[in-house]
């Protein structure tokens, strides 16, 4: 995972919307997930590919703070760091943006387990 940053542009749909069609704050979450999987892909890995190696990565702790609105059919950028890599585990950062303003900011921690649910270490090619 050599790319200090990986970045995603996101439009925003109207199902992820509230009443005020404002993005709905469990989106964020979803976002997330978005960065990890297509950084993962940016670096020529798949995540199905890792499921079907009986492998899968569940999120351990998850946050974000709220800076901004963002509404319907704004245009985000999503920007995802690798922060901390240990044996078994991701911790990742991430900036939600709309032009200039931060609109969000947030971290998760996904671990590596097995189809037991039992924590195993990274493959080799996620440690380096």
């Amino acid at each position: 995972m050599a790319a200090p940053v990986h970045e995603i542009e996101i439009r925003v749909r109207y199902q992820e919307t509230d009443g005020q069609r404002r993005v709905h704050h469990a989106n964020y979450l979803t976002y997330f997930e978005m960065g990890r999987t297509e950084m993962l892909r940016a670096h020529g890995h798949t995540y199905r590919a890792f499921e079907d190696a009986g492998l899968f990565m569940v999120v351990a702790d998850a946050s974000c703070k709220y800076h901004a609105p963002a509404e319907y059919d704004d245009l985000l950028v999503l920007r995802t760091r690798v922060e901390k890599v240990g044996a078994a585990h991701i911790k990742h950062a991430y900036e939600v943006i709309r032009g200039t303003t931060i609109v969000a900011t947030g971290t998760t921690t996904v671990v590596c387990v097995d189809a037991e649910g039992k924590v195993r270490r990274l493959p080799e090619w996620m440690l380096g």
